[in-house]
């Protein structure tokens, strides 16, 4: 499933798919396609450093969606369930401080 553009106003703030940084999806190729059971969702990062997501579907009756959330959020999406990262974590999230463990 392609991303697409998206243009949503939020909170006065402009979220565009077309300007934003793809950070991370959960789009992987099961030998047929890469939609996850008719819905992707795709972790992006703004110019100006906001974090957003779109989910796509492919079901009937549902609607694509545009959400902005916050950096914790953006780390646990990133860390979680979004497994196919297009960047680094240092690039995703450049004002995060990492410690070895």
């Amino acid at each position: 499933m392609q991303l697409g553009k998206m243009t949503r106003i939020v909170g006065r703030k402009r979220y565009s798919t077309e300007t934003a940084a793809l950070l991370a999806d959960d789009c992987y190729w099961d030998g047929n396609n890469f939609e996850r059971h008719g819905r992707n969702t795709f972790l992006l990062r703004t110019p100006r450093g906001n974090y957003f997501t779109v989910t796509r579907s492919m079901w009937q009756g549902e609607q694509d969606s545009l959400q902005p959330v916050s950096l914790e959020e953006a780390i646990e999406l990133y860390e979680g369930p979004l497994s196919n990262h297009a960047v680094d974590f240092e690039q995703a999230f450049p004002d995060v401080e990492v410690q070895d463990a």
